[in-house]
């Protein structure tokens, strides 16, 4: 009897062990086809985990959305194997945590990744006094696919992605239809209706998506997953993806081609077209980037051809993800990034000028979750973004409001009469349209400094002002940032940030007749690019009946040397 149980024992054993070899192997060659739904049902069936299963598992649930399970895995994965874990596994550990709402935790491991701060404690409050819009959305009604997401404007519709269309393969990624474009209209309500599939010169058995028109609606860029797979440097097959433009003749998109800078060995994705058509951004892991998906801009020329893409630098682009680049038509750049310090996974961005900077656009629109492909019509202060907040690929429609300007009254000086108390008669410059305090704009600010030091039951608000040159909304965004950027410089110079106030007046307030962008001197200009420091009591209340001992000091009229 010993033996038959000890037959038996052996079989069983033997069984089992066969049966999990054959989960792992079912799970490593999911996982090389980016098959990540079948991948992680095998791997859950291995119950000794090794450190690839582990790392595979994580992987195949933070690639997709299910950032708990995700976070579960990885924690095991650091329990038992910490020091012999790639970074890149400790970057999305972080990013799940950041999902979960743990900044603590997450805060830890990307200090421990990066050698940089990272406190969000600390990011997110900055970001109250520099992020000049609140963002209003809500789900856009009919969206009744699985993932909708890349809206584009298209004349008066719009046009965006879905998996709705069922007669299409399954991508076994993520186990839902390939994604195909469709237009739409939006009613007031923000519901899409008369949705209508582009036709097949568009749409074929890959994925589509990310359409972007001209202003006439008569040429499209859009993208398109190339047909062979190829694998990359984790031997992983994966489809990477072209740029395509298409026309449209009497009513029908015809002349498809593939943009001349695609490739079989690297994507190009997520065009967005400029205003005036000269200027096509877009997002790629060619070689010579910064390291995954990079922001890059290509010239569109008059006679069809185009020019070298140009990566947009190190301003923009990290060693991570940047992605879905829209440029509006006042040139701003808005782009998704998880390498810029943010709230979790994908964050929207916006940058102007140079693109040497970049700000977050505040908590009122970003999550833990992906915050992706964000579209604006500046003028309307209204546009669409898309979020898998909710465990989907889901499209939000926003309105976009400047930040409350808080009115006050008037602070009187009872000696001298005048209505501002600053310092010294100097200068602030900032150089053209950027909110960076120059070095020698430092010891003015320094002095204020010393003046709160001296004078610890003062409150300061920082008011600045704009010229009438660019537009209103414009203005008004640069000039709260450059409020900003005055109190993170006293904060960081040791005042305590209950004590100061920033409001940027855009060029709302000027001090002369000069309301027009044209008519006036530049020195007439630049008498209206100022800031200026008001001065109240610690309760916040301004100085009009307030005895105060310090002495009288001049006012002080800090002006943006630039062109706004």
């Amino acid at each position: 009897m010993k033996n038959i149980y000890s037959t038996l024992l052996i079989l069983f054993v033997s069984v089992t062990a066969f049966a999990q070899k054959s989960d792992i192997r079912d799970g490593d060659k999911f996982f090389a086809q980016a098959a990540y739904v079948d991948a992680a049902d095998a791997y859950e069936n291995v119950n000794d985990k090794s450190q690839m299963v582990l790392q595979n598992l994580g992987d195949s649930y933070f690639y997709t959305n299910q950032m708990q399970n995700a976070a579960e895995v990885y924690e095991l994965l650091f329990l038992r194997h910490e020091g012999a874990v790639e970074p890149e596994y400790q970057f999305r550990y972080a990013h799940t945590l950041m999902a979960a709402g743990n900044y603590v935790k997450a805060d830890e491991m990307m200090n421990a990744l990066t050698g940089e701060n990272w406190d969000h404690e600390e990011f997110a409050s900055e970001l109250d006094t520099m992020v000049p819009h609140k963002f209003n959305y809500d789900q856009v009604m009919n969206n009744q696919s699985s993932s909708d997401f890349g809206i584009g404007f298209y004349g008066d519709r719009v046009a965006f992605a879905s998996t709705r269309n069922q007669e299409r393969p399954i991508y076994p990624w993520n186990k839902l239809p390939t994604l195909d474009l469709y237009s739409a209209e939006m009613n007031d309500e923000g519901e899409m209706t008369d949705i209508v599939l582009f036709s097949d010169a568009i749409n074929t058995d890959e994925h589509e998506s990310s359409a972007t028109f001209s202003q006439d609606g008569m040429v499209m860029f859009f993208d398109r997953t190339n047909e062979d797979r190829v694998k990359n440097e984790n031997d992983v097959r994966v489809a990477h993806i072209s740029l395509y433009r298409a026309e449209n003749v009497d009513g029908e998109w015809t002349n498809v081609e593939k943009l001349p800078f695609s490739s079989e060995e690297y994507s190009v994705e997520h065009p967005s077209l400029s205003a005036d058509g000269t200027k096509l951004y877009f997002s790629s892991d060619m070689p010579g980037g910064s390291g995954s998906f990079d922001i890059y801009v290509v010239d569109v020329n008059e006679d069809g051809t185009y020019g070298t893409p140009q990566n947009l630098g190190a301003g923009v682009n990290t060693a991570h993800r940047e992605q879905f680049p829209f440029i509006s038509d006042e040139d701003v750049l808005y782009f998704t990034s998880d390498g810029h310090q943010g709230f979790g996974n994908l964050d929207i961005y916006r940058s102007e000028g140079d693109f040497s900077e970049v700000e977050n656009l505040g908590e009122s629109i970003n999550s833990g979750n992906d915050d992706f492909a964000f579209v604006i019509k500046e003028s309307e202060e209204m546009g669409f973004f898309a979020s898998n907040r909710r465990g989907t690929d889901n499209l939000y429609q926003f309105t976009r409001e400047e930040n409350e300007i808080i009115e006050a009254p008037t602070v009187t000086d009872e000696t001298s009469g005048q209505d501002v108390i600053p310092v010294d008669g100097s200068k602030i410059y900032f150089d053209f349209d950027k909110a960076t305090i120059k070095p020698e704009s430092k010891p003015v600010l320094d002095s204020v400094v010393t003046y709160m030091n001296q004078y610890p039951n003062i409150k300061v608000k920082v008011e600045s002002h704009a010229d009438a040159r660019g537009t209103d909304s414009y203005n008004m965004a640069l000039s709260k940032r450059r409020a900003a950027s005055t109190v993170n410089y006293l904060v960081e110079n040791g005042i305590d940030k209950g004590r100061l106030i920033s409001e940027g007046y855009g060029e709302s307030r000027p001090t002369n007749d000069c309301t027009e962008p044209t008519g006036c001197t530049e020195e007439q200009y630049a008498k209206n690019r100022r800031s200026v420091f008001v001065v109240s009591n610690r309760n916040g209340s301004m100085n009009e009946d307030t005895d105060m001992e310090e002495p009288e000091m001049d006012e002080e009229e800090m002006e943006d040397q630039d062109e706004n």
